[in-house]
């Protein structure tokens, strides 16, 4: 349950997994996640849609009958004729088609396209796509809680350094002098019977094959690293481990991440017992009270060799980015047997036989994968059982950090310390808000903690976007982080099959580059959406309102309700294909994640789509009222009887809007202010050829049954013209900023003047390093804050009544804010304080409540 992991307080305010894990091994338990963010993102804008959609059509049905009647009744005062419910059909019939229009039904096409066009091009980049949504949201990914072993390092493990015989050895070679061994026999005998016996019989080295020249390491590279030590040091664990089967041990105690070693007891052919104890240096260090001298002999071991031991050794290790492993072992007679079961008092009094520092090369295109990830503003940061010194280490050889940076580096113990409340020992989600900003590495954590690390972050609330969070991972108790998690990996090789079942992808060669390709994937879907959105927006505000304001003018819908559905069902389909399936590039990696609230409309989008749909307006208007002079056709727009058989001017109209719609998807390609929006065209067939497919079928057929005629040469000229001017005008478009149109918005709307609208190039907010504590950044934040949070903004565009009116009530309103929460801070302490007296029984319990 939450409560075993300490994490009740942690919840989100709409938690996605259920609350109850009783058991790591039934992963049944785990609840499903619900909506992923971009889900979430368009299911709120499709209600938007659907409301825009409907004002608009009930708008256009309205404004036709009010026309009609003061037309027909008010004005010629005519009587009611069964005749009229022709044309009212007719009004309910074009209000219908706005409506339709309005709402963009190829979305959950283009959706699905892009995601499954992602899905199969990322199993090539060796990601295992379990579950769809899992692409998108890579792409809204703001943090990356990395495990270094087999993900950051090549998990390919050798032992290189050595103390033994209280001598330390830097390099292994020195062991040997010719072809003896300058250890002890008897230290020699012991290391390689302590490591055969203690680590498990499914590890193994097998023989290279014919392209490899190193032995094949299966099962846990740590002990495999150990087993080459024992070759090295010329013994067979195969022999041993044919003398003592696991059949004739005496107990084990197996390895887990809370006690960090395993210990093996075995009964020896002279009839002694020998327990074998190997772990983590620092924790099984502590358990010795003697050590082998360079004798082989037993000497004492105290407190200060302790000390001694770890800053000559340990931490020379570590600093090298060494995995530290201690040997050790204690022996008992028949008649002095311990209760096996008490395995406090039984792992007590060893005697330690060697440290070897272990080394887990960093994979090498892991530098420049995590430098990507630094560009694209993702945070990576690495959870480890190593210690803190290791840790450290490999940090910087990875470049998580540099020597020079102040980002926390913590151990689990230290971590806890600093995010729970000292009175009962919960996690404190403001204390958390302290600490993770910096952190970038968690040294000697257990599962539990990680799966802290990963709620707490994503609980957090002191980024206003939200943090999105990827987690790896490979063991059975890492399957409740995986599940929390927006995004888990599991690893392919050396997962096991819980956490793969709890994960959302799969890295089959648990390499951190494939989390790089997963998150360009990601993005391009993501982007592939907002294109679609982008073209598909601008065409239906554009037929919607040259709807409502026709019927306004004219009394009638230049744009006929089947040329309207067939332009909507031929663009929807055919242009949601081409628009998501254009391939990623690096340049996705280039721009920071949008996060968890940002809308999926940013700025740069409202001024193309409001630019654009202006453009169009404007085309479609001056045909209407001006083409009968530079068109050379008869104007419809003042015989009504005309108005219902297909005519030159209204085809024009018709002809016009599907071209500029045409030219405007070349456009929409382009999100973030690009000039080139032919770059990459060709290089996507898919795009182009539908391109042409649609200017085939919808400008070329239709004719009568679409209400069109056929044009002149001249008249084709003009259409395409002003279909080539929506390239012309997005030049235009991109040098207007784009401010000007979220004030407007906000002028309109100042209640709603922090709604997430974001902006991809032009928002200070993503300047702001909100990793730095420092004073000059900490003033940067606040002032920011202010900006975004309070009504200045609204009183720079001007001090008219109503924003003044505006303010004053905010800023009342600020203050009642600020009361409730001075009381639900005093209840929270009432709540604690009543917490305490309740457990404690103290007899006053009943006149405090």
């Amino acid at each position: 349950s939450y409560e075993k992991y300490g994490t009740n307080e942690l919840e989100d305010d709409k938690p996605d997994i259920v609350a109850k894990v009783k058991n790591a091994d039934e992963d049944s338990r785990f609840r499903i996640k619900e909506r992923s963010i971009l889900q979430a993102k368009l299911t709120k804008l499709a209600i938007q849609i659907g409301y825009a959609g409907m004002t608009m059509a009930i708008l256009t049905i309205v404004v036709l009958l009010i026309r009609f009647s003061v037309e027909e009744f008010a004005y010629k005062k005519e009587k009611w004729n069964n005749k009229y419910w022709n044309r009212l059909v007719k009004y309910l019939i074009t209000g219908i088609s706005v409506l339709v229009v309005a709402v963009p039904e190829g979305l959950p096409l283009a959706v699905t396209i892009s995601l499954a066009y992602a899905v199969k091009q990322m199993m090539h980049d060796n990601n295992l796509v379990r579950h769809l949504d899992a692409c998108e949201t890579m792409g809204n990914v703001t943090a990356i809680c990395s495990d270094k072993t087999g993900t950051l390092t090549t998990n390919r493990m050798t032992v290189v350094q050595v103390y033994v015989g209280e001598k330390y050895y830097k390099n292994i070679e020195q062991l040997q002098k010719g072809n003896e061994m300058v250890i002890p026999i008897r230290t020699r005998d012991i290391i390689i019977e302590g490591i055969a016996v203690n680590s498990s019989y499914s590890t193994k080295l097998l023989p290279p094959s014919e392209k490899e020249t190193l032995p094949k390491q299966v099962g846990n590279k740590t002990e495999c690293a150990l087993l080459s030590f024992v070759v090295n040091c010329g013994g067979s664990y195969d022999e041993i481990r044919q003398r003592y089967p696991e059949e004739c041990f005496v107990h084990v105690y197996t390895f887990n991440s809370v006690r960090k070693y395993m210990s093996t007891v075995i009964e020896q052919d002279d009839g002694t017992i020998r327990m074998f104890t190997k772990g983590a240096s620092e924790i099984v260090l502590k358990k010795c009270t003697s050590i082998l001298n360079c004798n082989g002999e037993t000497v004492p071991f105290s407190s200060v060799d302790y000390d001694r031991l770890v800053q000559s050794v340990i931490e020379p290790m570590s600093c090298d980015g060494l995995r530290t492993i201690c040997i050790a072992f204690k022996d008992y007679r028949q008649g002095e047997l311990p209760d096996w079961d008490d395995e406090t008092n039984v792992v007590e009094d060893l005697t330690c036989i060697s440290l070897c520092g272990i080394e887990d090369p960093v994979r090498p295109e892991v530098i420049s994968a995590i430098n990507k990830c630094k560009k694209a503003g993702i945070t990576v940061r690495m959870v480890t059982g190593d210690n803190v010194h290791t840790a450290r280490s490999i940090a910087i050889k990875c470049g998580i950090i540099t020597p020079n940076d102040s980002f926390l580096v913590l151990d689990g113990k230290e971590f806890n310390r600093r995010i729970r409340r000292k009175q009962n020992g919960h996690i404190d989600q403001v204390q958390f808000d302290k600490v993770w900003p910096n952190l970038r590495v968690l040294a000697r954590s257990s599962p539990q903690d990680k799966y802290m690390v990963v709620t707490g972050i994503i609980a957090s609330k002191i980024n206003p976007s939200r943090e999105v969070v990827a987690v790896t991972g490979d063991g059975t108790n890492d399957g409740p982080a995986l599940k929390k998690a927006d995004v888990g990996f599991a690893m392919g090789i050396q997962g096991t099959d819980v956490a793969k079942e709890a994960s959302d992808i799969i890295l089959v060669d648990d390499d951190f580059s494939s989390i790089v390709k997963a998150i360009m994937w990601g993005r391009n879907v993501y982007d592939s959406i907002a294109k679609f959105l982008q073209f598909q927006l601008t065409a239906n505000l554009s037929a919607g309102l040259i709807s409502v304001i026709s019927a306004a003018a004219i009394s009638t819908v230049p744009l006929r309700a089947v040329q309207m559905l067939w332009v909507n069902l031929v663009m929807d389909t055919l242009a949601s294909l081409a628009l998501a399936s254009e391939k990623p590039t690096e340049e996705l990696l280039k721009r920071k994640p949008y996060g968890r609230t940002r809308s999926i409309i940013s700025r740069l989008m409202l001024r193309n789509i409001i630019g654009q749909s202006l453009y169009q307006l404007a085309v479609m208007f001056v045909i209407l009222y001006c083409g009968e002079e530079f068109l050379n056709v008869n104007s419809a727009i003042h015989t009504v009887e005309d108005n219902r058989k297909p005519n030159q001017h209204f085809t024009i109209v018709f002809n016009a809007f599907v071209l500029m719609t045409l030219f405007n998807e070349i456009n929409a390609r382009k999100l973030h202010g690009e000039r080139n929006v032919f770059k990459g065209i060709l290089s996507n067939p898919v795009f182009y050829t539908i391109w042409i497919l649609c200017f085939i079928l919808i400008v070329t057929f239709g004719n009568n049954a679409f209400s069109c005629v056929a044009l002149t040469i001249e008249q084709w000229g003009w259409c395409l013209l002003f279909g080539v001017g929506s390239l012309v005008w997005a030049q235009i478009l991109i040098m207007i900023p784009v401010k000007p149109f979220v004030r407007l918005y906000f002028c309109f709307c100042p209640c709603y003047k922090n709604v997430n609208i974001s902006n991809d190039d032009d928002d200070e907010y993503e300047h702001i390093n909100h990793d730095d504590d420092s004073e000059t950044n900490m003033d940067k934040r606040k002032l920011f804050s202010s900006k975004r949070f309070s009504p200045a903004l609204v009183m720079r565009l001007g001090g008219t009544p109503s924003k003044i009116l505006w303010l004053r009530g905010f800023t009342r309103l600020q203050m009642q804010f600020r009361v409730i929460h001075a009381f639900r801070s005093r209840l929270e302490e009432v709540r604690e304080k009543l917490y305490e007296v309740r457990h404690s029984s103290q007899p006053g319990y009943t006149n405090i409540c």
